[in-house]
């Protein structure tokens, strides 16, 4: 055993369980490659006040989260906590936005990091896939990407996930609510730090998970009740495009997102059979975005899907996903001369588009045959001295046990055909 170990919050993926993890991002990006997202990859770190600015300085996030670091250089960047600030930053500096035909179209999958206090379904290290779609204020974007994200999870298979649907207003009636909110938020009985939270972003304290604090809440200005009547219009428009595709969904007043940079849609997916850390994944709209973190005015809006928590759901719906077995074929070489053979038609086999795999080191019959069991694999090739000197190979099948001789140069054919 290592004298290291991984580092408090995080984990490993290994196989076997790994591929479920694999499984599961392709199936969330399947319906964004085809529906015109392109691939984005970012660096795993930033310009610490790229979060500052567009995450939000009064968030969580920035301020107890981030993992912060300062180079040889001064330089201060900080691992990344989300994906939308970067992926914004990157379209930007690469003036995507200016080579025509808005909106620019993004998805993403990685690796995010955040100090928080770990707990199933809630890591310091965690993976997502996210999609954004960048420069165009239309309510039919905000619905294709609420729509995309259902299809991805009832491709897996999930059933038992709700939508939860708001609209947290513009910058037209946002201050009017903001206003309203601050004033009912003085006069109850707060700490410090969540006062001091409602003068810079009072919306935060609508989303504080303490019982103390929503007991308090209780009676709280409604957004919805302050929307201006574009706000309004763009809601409903958004919320007739998403119920004529079939998709069901909840109206919640109460929800805001755990990020500043939002505004009007704004929802989020949740799965009730994960306890506390209930949500898998959410997004909305960002319209002044590009704005705090120096770029020309480019609506846009965008989701992101925790990889971790849709595991975590297929789980607590007791799914399991159908992965087929990595290798199709695997050789078992009985013998020096059977070794270099055996050899050369893995590497044909795998040239043929053929997922092959070859019994490496001295072991007798028995140990190799059971290498060939583990590797899931449908057919075993096995030959030893008396084979070669035939011109032929043992091609066994794992599921009946059949066995039978094919001449050397009829094998890779003679498996092609029986796999198709």
């Amino acid at each position: 055993m290592s004298t290291f170990k991984a580092p408090k919050g995080t984990f490993d993926l290994i196989p076997p369980f790994s591929a479920t993890y694999l499984a599961v991002r392709d199936a969330i990006s399947a319906p964004l490659r085809k529906s015109g997202y392109g691939y984005v990859e970012t660096p795993g770190f930033e310009d610490v006040n790229l979060f500052a600015r567009g995450v939000g300085e009064s968030t969580d996030i920035v301020t107890k989260e981030m993992y912060t670091l300062t180079t040889k250089g001064g330089s201060h960047l900080a691992l990344r906590p989300e994906g939308t600030a970067s992926v914004l930053r990157a379209a930007l500096e690469a003036n995507m936005h200016k080579a025509g035909g808005l909106p620019v179209k993004l998805w993403y999958s990685g690796s995010y990091y955040r100090y928080e206090r770990p707990q199933k379904g809630r890591y310091r290290h965690f993976s997502q896939v996210g999609a954004e779609a960048i420069g165009a204020e239309d309510p039919a974007l905000d619905a294709e990407l609420i729509i995309l994200a259902d299809q991805a999870y009832r491709s897996l298979g999930l059933r038992e996930f709700r939508i939860l649907l708001n609209s947290l207003g513009d910058k037209e009636c946002r201050p009017v609510y903001r206003e309203a909110l601050q004033t009912f938020l003085r006069g109850l009985d707060l700490d410090e730090e969540t006062l001091r939270r409602a003068e810079i972003n009072p919306l935060r304290v609508l989303d504080d998970k303490r019982e103390s604090v929503q007991k308090q809440l209780v009676g709280a200005p409604l957004l919805k009740d302050y929307l201006c009547e574009e706000c309004k219009a763009y809601h409903e428009e958004v919320r007739a495009l998403i119920t004529a595709a079939g998709v069901a969904f909840e109206d919640d007043p109460k929800l805001v997102r755990g990020l500043d940079y939002y505004t009007r849609t704004t929802f989020e997916f949740v799965h009730d059979g994960l306890g506390s850390q209930s949500a898998v994944g959410g997004g909305g709209r960002y319209d002044g975005l590009s704005e705090m973190i120096g770029g020309p005015a480019l609506p846009s809006v965008g989701w992101a899907l925790g990889v971790d928590r849709t595991v975590l759901a297929l789980e607590a719906e007791g799914i399991e996903l159908d992965i087929p077995a990595a290798t199709s074929v695997f050789a078992v070489p009985l013998g020096d001369e059977a070794r270099k053979v055996l050899f050369g038609l893995v590497t044909r086999l795998r040239k043929e588009g053929v997922a092959t795999d070859f019994s490496f080191g001295a072991k007798g019959l028995k140990a190799h045959m059971k290498s060939a069991n583990r590797s899931g694999a449908r057919f075993a090739i096995v030959a030893g001295e008396r084979d070669l000197a035939e011109g032929v190979v043992q091609l066994k099948d794992m599921e009946s046990g059949e066995q039978t001789a094919v001449a050397l140069d009829e094998l890779v054919e003679t498996v092609k055909a029986r796999l198709a």
